[in-house]
């Protein structure tokens, strides 16, 4: 069976594998917003390392998850969850806000040289 197939598609099939490892090894952190605040106000991922965030608005009205440093935006409507990909990033600090309620909705993604962070 596999020795019929073209050179073609044994890339398409490398491709799809490296693409499914990929995302399986793929850390998942979560940040909840309630009362326009985000919990936990700081978030620790790993250095180097591509990373999920899954951000869940638990308000009544949206809110847009802003960060110049991370080159990031995202509306997140009342009730939803977004998922928001970070990095790899080198160590360091990285601020994000809430643009519709921006004195509240704060807080920072903390990226550590240790890959093992959870």
């Amino acid at each position: 069976m596999f020795k019929k197939l073209s050179p073609q598609a044994w890339t398409i099939l490398f491709t799809a594998f490296l693409t499914f490892q990929t995302f399986a090894e793929t850390q998942v952190f979560y940040l909840t917003l309630e009362d326009h605040v985000f919990t936990p106000s700081s978030l620790e991922i790993p250095a180097n390392k591509k990373v999920k965030v899954i951000i869940h608005n638990k308000d009544k009205v949206p809110e847009e998850f802003d960060s110049f440093e991370l080159n990031r935006e995202k509306v997140i409507f009342p009730g939803k969850k977004a998922v928001i990909y970070v990095g790899p990033l080198p160590a360091g600090e990285y601020k994000y806000f809430g643009e519709y309620h921006p004195n509240s909705a704060r807080g920072r993604i903390i990226v550590k040289g240790d890959a093992n962070v959870n």
